[in-house]
């Protein structure tokens, strides 16, 4: 689910605002390192599957919906800085065309489905492939990725709405 604008207090979206900006410019250094011939285009196509799979959402509880993040899977194809981007892009044209989120949470959304799936993804992509190896790790490590880090985001909005919610939703509703 998208962070509507106004759900959250103007402070804790311009605090979002600026980490996930910063969040995105450490990733265009960092995918730089990570493009070339053949993970430029792989990125394109993983922006646009992404976006094609966000699209379908799914009932999830009190009056809401879901969808797919497709953070850890990013991550996996085409390393951490460039998932960033390619999450970042996704939720940008979402938030303009669609009004998925809107403008004033379009930092909360990068930090909630495109930082933290991303990074949380990436870790336990790596820790399980060092610990069973590449040959068993890669679909093993994909699933721990995907699996935990799409709970963890949605903590990591509880989080923020526990430090400035607007919506007037109990603790535990949220939960």
């Amino acid at each position: 689910m998208h962070v509507p604008d106004g759900f959250l207090t103007a402070p804790v979206s311009v605090a979002t605002g600026v980490v996930a900006a910063g969040g995105v410019a450490f990733a265009i250094r960092g995918a730089r390192k990570e493009l070339d011939e053949k993970t430029a285009p792989m990125a394109g196509l993983v922006a646009a599957f992404i976006f094609a799979v966000q699209m379908m959402n799914f009932p999830v509880g009190a009056g809401t919906s879901g969808h797919l993040i497709g953070g850890a899977l990013a991550a996996v194809l085409v390393g951490p800085w460039t998932a960033m981007l390619c999450m970042s892009v996704v939720l940008l044209v979402q938030s303009l065309l669609f009004a998925d989120g809107g403008l004033t949470a379009l930092g909360t959304n990068i930090i909630l489905m495109g930082v933290v799936p991303v990074a949380v993804g990436w870790l336990l992509f790596k820790l399980v492939i060092a610990m069973v190896g590449q040959r068993k790790g890669v679909v093993a490590g994909a699933t721990v990725a995907a699996l935990v880090s799409v709970p963890l985001a949605a903590l990591s909005f509880v989080g923020l709405y526990v430090v400035g919610g607007t919506a007037n939703i109990s603790l535990t509703a949220l939960l």
